[in-house]
Parts: structure tokens; sequence; C-alpha cells
């Protein structure tokens, strides 16, 4: 698993939603969508609780994910239009 990849949750209260990889911390994953869960305090949630839709940048890219795969850091308003526009394509 890549940061800036696209992953669904699979299990949990936020089972079905989508999220980006801001960080990977062993078997677990810092989650952000920039709504619910802010860059600031990321979701931490085990590998085998996602699902990953987006696994390479050919298949969904975005300016605000090149961001943060070159910086490591992304802003809220960022993540939420780039997951706009996965949702909307």
């Amino acid at each position: 698993m890549d940061i800036a990849n696209l992953v669904q949750a699979t299990a949990g209260r936020e089972q079905g939603k989508y999220f980006f990889i801001l960080e990977t911390e062993g078997e677990y994953l810092l989650l952000a969508d920039g709504k619910r869960r802010k860059a600031a305090r990321p979701k931490r949630k085990k590998l085998r609780h996602i699902q990953l839709l987006a696994p390479c940048p050919q298949e969904f890219d975005h300016p605000a994910l090149e961001k943060l795969r070159q910086t490591g850091s992304a802003t809220d308003p960022e993540l939420r239009r780039a997951l706009a526009a996965f949702k909307g394509r």
C-alpha cells in the first residue's frame, strides 16, 4: 500500500466510506477523507479492514494526490476535492 492510494473501509462504523492513505505503520494505515476524518487526526485502521480501490496513479490521479505523494501532506479541502473527483468520474 502506498501513500495517496484510494481505499474503502470494509469494517467498522466507517464501512463503505472512502479514504486516502496518508501514512503506513506496520499493519496499520492512517486514513483521511478531509471531512469526517481530517488530515490532522487521521483514522488508524488495520490493513485487513480496507479494500484498495485505485492501486496505481494511472487509474485515478488528481493534483492533490500528487502533492500528497511528493510532500507527504495535503490539506482537507484538497482531499475533499480529490474524493469528489473520484466519485464523479
